[in-house]
């Protein structure tokens, strides 16, 4: 899955959470300084061009709406991180949250917990 920039994942969240939605609809839910219009609209073809969005037409306007969903994009995101920094390791990644005590021991114990439970 390919990767968003900052603006591009900005522009998704309206997606995911709004659905369908024309450019001039995006541009009312960004608070000033609006992007321009032009922006906007270059961003999210952009977004269609990766994969992220698709279009209905009506005449000559485009009503966009997602084709990946939020919940996709973040385990394939997730993945990246994990493949690039971890070398694939699932394992370093806790080991790293508890070293750097971002998760505690008691939180790790409460997590194995409910995956037992999950997995019977």
């Amino acid at each position: 899955m390919k990767r968003l920039t900052a603006k591009e994942e900005e522009v998704m969240k309206f997606f995911w959470e709004k659905g369908a939605l024309f450019v001039k609809n995006l541009l009312e839910y960004y608070e000033e300084p609006k992007p321009h219009f032009n922006t906007l609209s270059t961003i999210v073809r952009g977004l269609e061009e990766k994969g992220f969005l698709a279009h209905h037409s009506y005449g000559n306007t485009y009503q966009y709406y997602p084709v990946i969903t939020k919940e996709s994009y973040s385990k394939g995101t997730l993945r990246n991180v994990i493949a690039r920094y971890f070398d694939n390791s699932y394992l370093g990644v806790i080991s790293s949250l508890v070293k750097e005590e971002e998760i505690s021991v008691d939180e790790l114990k409460k997590l194995i917990e409910e995956v037992e439970k999950g997995n019977q």
